[in-house]
């Protein structure tokens, strides 16, 4: 079975497909660093679709997602986004997590697999 791999560093790539599995890295947004939570999430959730799109499926293919937020008081905030956004129907098993993020000016980090 091959692998392949999108937008790929020397550290990681972004997208990676294994037969019909997509995974993603931690997802952080770039233009809204620093940002409400409400922009970040829009902003990663749009980098979201992106990822799905290159490996060929979408959010309503979702299998599993884990958001890291920095404060939970956030939490509704970064839902609120969630909600509007989530394929109704196909929701995903998830989990939301507190914590430390690579830089101070990231509030949200979203990783995601998905089916093709």
């Amino acid at each position: 079975m091959t692998i392949q791999r999108f937008d790929t560093g020397p550290r990681m790539s972004q997208v990676v497909v294994h037969g019909d599995t997509v995974y993603l890295a931690g997802v952080v947004a770039n233009k809204a660093a620093g940002e409400s939570v409400t922009k970040q999430t829009q902003e990663v959730l749009s980098i979201i679709d992106g990822h799905l799109a290159k490996a060929g499926t979408d959010k309503s293919k979702l299998l599993t997602t884990t958001i890291y937020l920095t404060d939970m008081n956030t939490f509704a905030e970064m839902n609120a986004v969630w909600d509007g956004w989530v394929s109704a129907g196909n929701t995903p098993a998830r989990a939301t997590v507190e914590a430390k993020l690579a830089a101070p000016r990231y509030n949200v980090e979203i990783m995601a697999t998905a089916a093709r």
